[in-house]
């Protein structure tokens, strides 16, 4: 189990560390995105339950000099990378600390990840393509077998040793490895490009890690989101997919002290992500079939969604930590390629629940 938080902060900068004539050069502005993410030991937060509400009051405090003000003043070229770290230096005392990442955009950004041979700078970097496909192997009458479209998004994932210079992987670097390939698939038919006969997410996802990892060695992992909701990973070796819900939900949290807002009745729009490990079929080209992940779950679902959390039979408490233990478990049940949830309360802020490895860090 750990927790994690967003919190957001608008801040002008200027990087003076890119190639001369670099429009980053300039002094710009971007609406930020902070994340934190960490174990907490038994007992961080002042309340029971209220460890989400702690952790994100925390990062926020954090952020707060930073918000509305000039980077430069505050950070040493003020990189994405940069800027996680100064953070870091501001969360001590944040649990253990295991991933602190800045999105200056929707689109990219920078994730400091500790790990037992020392700290990685996790760049990534998210594209767009309109395409075509149908799945010629599926069983007859399923929808994917007919030739449709979507609008389909990938994410570059690469790993770097955090060291000492101010740009791990240059945005600029993918973006110039990530043409080619666009060119090749935007308003394609998938089908018809060599090697996707079978353009499932999984597939996909092997093809573009075939051309990208021979130019660009860091990279980690290719994400294909095949809709806003589900996707696939691959890391050279393995699969994964994700299965995204967000439901509408009561609670109040029992254990809350008096007085405490936790303890009142209120609400939250959940998000939710169940993901799953599985090797892929050699016919279908899948791992698990996304339809079929919502179908199984759809118990679940209904006993969660538009209902009362603390008057669920089974559920200790309905903070974001017990509930998403208790999701997990029934999962797991009937999906047993599952191998972490991720729920989140507000925008970034939430628990996960990870039994197996923990995957890419993807964009909140």
């Amino acid at each position: 189990m750990t927790h994690c938080a967003s919190a957001s902060f608008e801040a002008a900068c200027r990087v003076d560390a890119l190639p001369a004539g670099h429009r980053a050069r300039r002094l710009h502005g971007h609406g930020y995105l902070a994340k934190l993410r960490s174990r907490l030991p038994a007992g961080w937060a002042a309340v029971p339950g209220g460890e989400v509400r702690a952790l994100r009051e925390r990062l926020e405090a954090a952020v707060a000099p930073l918000d509305y003000a000039l980077l430069n003043d505050q950070v040493h070229e003020p990189t994405d990378e940069n800027v996680a770290r100064w953070l870091r230096e501001r969360l001590q005392g944040s649990g253990d600390v295991l991933q602190i990442g800045v999105q200056s955009t929707a689109h990219s950004g920078v994730d400091l990840i500790a790990g037992s041979g020392g700290d990685d700078a996790h760049v990534w970097r998210r594209y767009a393509f309109q395409s075509a496909h149908r799945l010629p192997h599926v069983p007859p009458g399923h929808p994917c077998g007919r030739l449709h479209g979507h609008g389909f998004e990938v994410i570059v994932h690469a790993n770097a040793p955090l060291g000492t210079r101010d740009l791990a992987i240059d945005y600029d670097h993918l973006d110039a490895l990530w043409a080619p390939l666009h060119a090749q698939l935007d308003h394609r038919c998938l089908n018809e490009l060599p090697g996707l006969a079978n353009p499932t997410s999984e597939v996909l996802s092997q093809w573009l890690w075939q051309r990208l990892k021979p130019a660009l060695p860091e990279l980690s992992w290719v994400t294909v989101y095949e809709t806003a909701s589900s996707g696939a990973n691959f890391d050279g070796d393995h699969f994964r997919i994700w299965k995204e819900f967000s439901f509408d939900s009561a609670l109040r949290v029992a254990r809350a002290p008096a007085g405490d807002a936790l303890g009142r009745v209120h609400g939250h729009t959940y998000v939710l992500r169940l993901h799953l490990r599985a090797p892929l079929d050699d016919v279908l080209g899948w791992t698990v079939d996304y339809g079929d992940v919502k179908r199984l779950f759809a118990p679940v679902f209904a006993r969660i969604d538009h209902h009362p959390l603390h008057e669920i039979e089974g559920l200790a408490d309905a903070d974001t930590t017990t509930l998403a233990r208790w999701i997990h478990d029934r999962a797991r049940e009937v999906l047993p390629q599952l191998d972490r949830i991720d729920l989140y309360e507000t925008r970034g802020s939430g628990a996960i629940v990870c039994t197996g490895e923990d995957g890419p860090a993807l964009p909140v």
